[in-house]
Order: structure tokens, then C-alpha cells, then sequence
């Protein structure tokens, strides 16, 4: 039986890359992927996925009221599709995370997502949300924070590279306006490494309410 995946983590910590891999790996052995990729990620171009490291690929670029089971029994019409992938699942829509369920469960094929799972002020995004509910597999990729632990959180910057934690959930950008950070320096807003801090100085101090 055909699943849905979710492989989640904080920015830059690989996820296009993992995917492009993984998506090779299939037309290696001669099978097809779909690539799909929200038309709101215009950082890679429309109808473009690509990784830091420099590999990219063409995507089937979809918008928040395309309903991703149709682009998919299309594309598998037309050319036999073996394994779908989505790119930025933050950015689906609760409906659409629905639809890759019924791609996986209907159709057999499976569905690999990708993306983060909080905005720039903890919270979840909704496709990241749905997916955290619906997926058969979750799984997380990892990265660290400037400080050498597990960046979980993410930052998003102004133009002198301050912490903003007031705005859009949705803005696009790259490193110039997002850092990843574990939860400790998400509360403390930083987003570069200074002078190291010892955390519980004060044995008596109560939690945060």
C-alpha cells in the first residue's frame, strides 16, 4: 500500500536536496517522479526546484486552489507516474494535503512532502499541520543552531539582520531573511553566535507563565 510522507525540519537544513536525490533515484531505475512545487515559492523560479548546493529540477508549479489530485492523475495519464514529491508542503492547503491522501490511497502511488513545520513565530503552518496529522511516515531532517544544538525554530530577519517577530506568515526569502535556531535562541532572538550564555544562572527563578 501506497503512503504519504512528511519529512519536516527548520530552513536549510537540506529538505530540496533529500528530494532531488530521492526523485533521481527513481529516474535511475526508469521510473517517473512528479515534481510539484507552489507557484508562492518564487525564490527558485516558477516551476523550479532547487537545493543550496547548486542541483536543481523542473516542477509542475501548482497554486493554493489547483487540486493536486487532478494534476496527478493527469501527469499519470499521460506518462505513468511512479512516485510524487512536493516541495514547500508548508504551503498547502489543508484541502490539497487531503488530496495527496487520496493519491497514495487511491491511487497507489506514493507521496513524498517536504517542508518546514513552524513559521518565524513558532506556530504551524497550515499544510505542515495537516500533514503532521495525516501522514503515515513522518520523519524529520535535521540542522543546528549557531550554538551546536538542534535548530527546531526559525528566525526571519529585518534588513540589518534583526530578529522580526511581527508580520505575514508567508513572506519568501533565503538566508538573507531567515536563520535557524534551536528553541533556546528563538525565545532569546538570536540569530548569531555572541559571547556564550549559562542557562538556569538563577536556580530560583520560576518558569514563565
Amino acid at each position: 500500500m501506497a503512503k504519504l510522507y512528511f519529512y519536516y525540519s527548520a530552513m536549510n537544513a537540506g529538505k530540496s536536496t533529500s528530494l532531488l536525490q530521492a526523485a533521481y533515484n527513481y529516474q535511475e531505475r526508469g521510473m517517473q517522479p512528479l515534481l510539484l512545487t507552489p507557484r508562492l515559492n518564487t525564490r527558485d523560479g516558477a516551476g523550479r526546484i532547487a537545493s543550496r548546493i547548486g542541483i536543481k529540477a523542473e516542477a509542475v508549479s501548482f497554486d493554493q486552489t489547483d487540486s493536486l489530485l487532478e494534476i496527478c492523475r493527469h501527469q499519470h495519464a499521460t506518462h505513468p507516474v511512479a512516485c510524487v514529491f512536493v516541495d514547500e508542503a508548508q504551503f498547502l492547503t489543508r484541502l490539497q494535503v487531503f488530496q495527496l491522501g487520496e493519491v497514495a490511497d487511491r491511487s497507489g502511488i506514493p507521496v513524498l512532502a517536504y517542508g518546514l513545520r513552524t513559521d518565524f513565530q513558532g506556530n504551524l503552518f497550515e499544510g505542515s499541520q495537516h500533514l503532521l496529522a495525516w501522514a503515515d511516515v513522518i520523519s524529520e531532517i535535521k540542522t543546528v543552531c549557531h550554538c551546536g544544538r538542534k535548530a527546531t525554530m526559525v528566525l526571519r530577519l529585518d534588513s540589518d539582520g534583526k530578529p522580526v517577530r511581527t508580520g505575514d506568515q508567508i513572506k519568501v526569502g533565503g538566508n538573507e531573511s531567515y536563520v535557524s535556531v534551536c528553541r533556546l535562541h528563538f525565545k532569546e532572538g538570536m540569530a548569531e553566535r555572541s559571547s556564550p550564555t549559562l542557562p538556569f544562572a538563577d536556580d530560583d527563578q520560576d518558569d514563565p507563565a
